[in-house]
């Protein structure tokens, strides 16, 4: 029977057992995966934010909680966070989850945040090598290097661009975040580009990623349109997970999570999900 090391590790935990002291005989552990997740959070409001169970839930000092929970159900290994809370707020969904966080402040008042189950050994926010233009990055761009369990450094890059139909800001960001990560494309390294990137598939923005060598999970992998917003009626496709190196040859799996809270009932006037967008989940398989 083949388990995966996740499956393995939880019923030793189960039973008491440290798998890293168990020699293990006559089983094959397959390599383990690493899941990853998207999710431009609303600040935490609940969506639609006027709703009197999303204020209620906010006013008692719920919604941390009821985010964790809810991406718990996922066992994520990696997060981004657009549109972030306070960072109290951050560092108690972190605690739920048992992640390390980074904060990439906001240009403007849209912070990100990037949890891993693993250590962030390095973080940058906004790393052009100069100051950063009062145009260019008012949501956040950060990035972050993984310490994966296997020892390979992943590189992530957590991003929000600039909102709006006009991609004229985008068209000014994307290059200069390309330029930037070069080094990193050219040298084959490892990378994700997680976030909400305001742009759909069929965009010159989209074009410039994969022109450079970025690979979309869901265009790789996924099944149907991929919608990630609005949690009630999805109609556009803006939230993803990329890769890059040897990663993007390992994808198995990526879906935005049109499920569970993360999506309102339209039929219950009173329901609210956690946020207007949905989540991107995306599963990687972990090299042999």
């Amino acid at each position: 029977m083949n388990l995966s090391r996740r499956q393995f590790c939880t019923a030793l935990g189960a039973a008491g057992i440290s798998a890293a002291t168990l020699p293990v005989f006559g089983m094959e552990v397959a390599p383990q995966s690493l899941r990853v997740i998207a999710y431009n959070i609303y600040a935490c409001k609940g969506w639609p934010a006027d709703r009197p169970l999303a204020k209620r839930a906010v006013n008692q000092g719920q919604m941390a909680r009821r985010l964790a929970m809810e991406l718990a159900l996922y066992e994520p290994d990696i997060i981004n966070f657009s549109e972030s809370p306070s960072e109290e707020i951050t560092k108690e969904i972190a605690g739920y989850l048992g992640m390390n966080h980074v904060r990439f402040p906001s240009g403007g008042n849209w912070p990100g945040t990037l949890l891993s189950k693993f250590e962030i050994t390095e973080s940058a926010n906004a790393p052009l090598g100069y100051e950063r233009p009062k145009d260019l990055f008012t949501r956040h761009w950060g990035r972050g290097v993984v310490q994966l369990p296997d020892g390979e450094p992943l590189i992530v890059h957590s991003a929000h661009l600039y909102p709006v139909a006009d991609p004229t800001v985008r068209l000014k960001e994307i290059p200069a975040m390309l330029k930037s990560m070069k080094p990193d494309l050219d040298a084959g390294r490892s990378m994700l580009l997680i976030g909400d990137l305001n742009h759909g598939p069929d965009t010159e923005e989209y074009k410039l990623w994969t022109d450079a060598g970025w690979v979309d999970t869901f265009a790789k992998v996924g099944a149907g349109k991929g919608l990630t917003i609005k949690a009630d009626r999805p109609e556009y496709r803006i939230d993803y997970v990329m890769a890059a190196g040897p990663i993007a040859k390992r994808i198995r799996e990526s879906r935005p999570l049109f499920e569970g809270n993360f999506r309102v009932n339209v039929d219950d006037p009173e329901s609210f999900a956690l946020s207007d967008h949905l989540p991107q989940l995306a599963v990687f398989d972990g090299r042999e």
